[in-house]
């Protein structure tokens, strides 16, 4: 059973989330996904770890289904390591693969600097993990990126120095206002919301928590600044509930700007013009060519997806290069502008998939970084969260 907290409950929020779901196994049911993908671009997937950990562990069919991650696992000494590595990574390829049409020996899952999980070949989907106990969480979105975590709702954390490591002198002000009987329950909740956004934006336990904060639970969600004032706007997404009665749940959403993905389909996706430039069978078209430096390959934007009223192009190719939006790795857009990252996270994606490494996000302000990638740096931005914005060319950061 899931229950929302807080604003997650407000109607003009709720939107971009179904209520998450619960699946108790490989057999399903999927449609649920598939619906709440379909309705809000994004789905919460939770389930317990009994459901998805295979009778023995020594079953030669575990080796398809987990790929590359099969020799991660056999090295794995620990039981309840091991358990929690195979049972996630289960539930994590069929959540995928229900959303894509496949079949989970087929998906191939990869990893980012830090761990972070990707599905290698798919960029257009994105993919976040937590798992604490018995509790296994996963998000999928299409419309930008997404961060899940969860903790035990009652797990102590007040009184032992926690609010000092990871809240900004915002939160630890506002932590003393809220009654005794709920502070440990209100820092839980802040702990998962910082986790959450951490993930979505690829940073994880890297990003010092002391940096960014969120308000009480009475208030429209958002990243705040260490003094309180705001730090993100619509870009992003917030929501904490409970599942099982048991656990606090909190997913971050970013979304892009770029519309959906409508097609995530593995058979349809690709559509028929880039399969022929990706093979090598060159055709004439409207648009310019764009160079695929890695393996030699020309792609033509004529045979891209475009994604909103043709101002924004995006390729998506069989290997997961990311997103390009005009010249292969610029970040340029024809004609119109191409937000990076939001909230401090101010970086260029690299051409495997993974994000860039965020500008001065913090208390220095807006300074310029550079996207830790193939392409040209992009702008960081301050504790402020304002975009980083490129035109034709354009580089640099604008503080918040």
């Amino acid at each position: 059973m899931a229950i929302f907290l807080g604003p997650a409950t407000d109607e003009r929020q709720a939107e971009p989330f179904a209520r998450p779901v619960r699946m108790r196994g490989p057999k399903g049911p999927w449609d649920q996904v598939r619906e709440a993908v379909e309705r809000h671009g994004s789905v919460v997937v939770h389930a317990r770890l009994d459901d998805w950990l295979p009778a023995n562990l020594d079953d030669p069919g575990l080796r398809p289904l987990l790929g590359r991650d099969h020799a991660r696992f056999r090295a794995m000494t620990h039981p309840q390591v091991r358990s929690r590595f195979v049972a996630s990574r289960l539930l994590l390829k069929h959540v995928a693969c229900a959303v894509i049409e496949a079949a989970p020996e087929t998906v191939e899952l990869a990893y980012k600097p830090g761990g972070r999980p990707y599905l290698r070949g798919l960029d257009q989907i994105d993919i976040s993990l937590s798992h604490t106990e018995n509790l296994l969480l996963v998000g999928l979105t299409r419309r930008g990126w997404i961060g899940v975590d969860a903790e035990a709702k009652d797990r102590p954390m007040l009184g032992l120095g926690t609010e000092n490591q990871v809240c900004t002198p915002y939160e630890r002000r506002t932590l003393a206002q809220i009654a005794e009987e709920r502070r440990n329950a209100a820092l839980v909740r802040l702990w998962t919301l910082k986790e959450a956004y951490s993930k979505a934006i690829g940073q994880g336990m890297r990003f010092r928590f002391t940096e960014f904060g969120f308000g009480p639970q009475d208030r429209d969600v958002q990243v705040l600044r260490p003094d309180g004032s705001p730090g993100t706007g619509e870009e992003w997404t917030f929501h904490t509930c409970l599942v099982d009665r048991a656990y606090t749940v909190s997913v971050a959403l970013f979304d892009a700007g770029f519309g959906d993905t409508a097609d995530t389909a593995a058979a349809t996706m690709l559509d028929a013009g880039l399969i022929a430039a990706l093979a090598g069978d060159h055709h004439e078209t409207d648009g310019p060519h764009t160079a695929d430096g890695r393996h030699g390959t020309t792609r033509t934007a004529g045979s891209a997806r475009t994604d909103r009223a043709g101002d924004a192009r995006r390729t998506d190719d069989a290997r997961g290069a990311g997103r390009t939006a005009g010249a292969a790795g610029a970040g340029s857009s024809h004609g119109s502008h191409r937000t990076d990252r939001a909230a401090g996270a101010a970086g260029t994606r690299r051409a495997d998939g993974s994000r860039g490494t965020p500008g001065g996000l913090g208390a220095t302000g807006g300074s310029a970084g550079t996207g830790g990638s193939d392409a040209p740096g992009a702008g960081g931005v301050g504790a402020g969260g304002a975009w980083a914005v490129r035109k034709q060319g354009e580089g640099g950061g604008r503080a918040g």
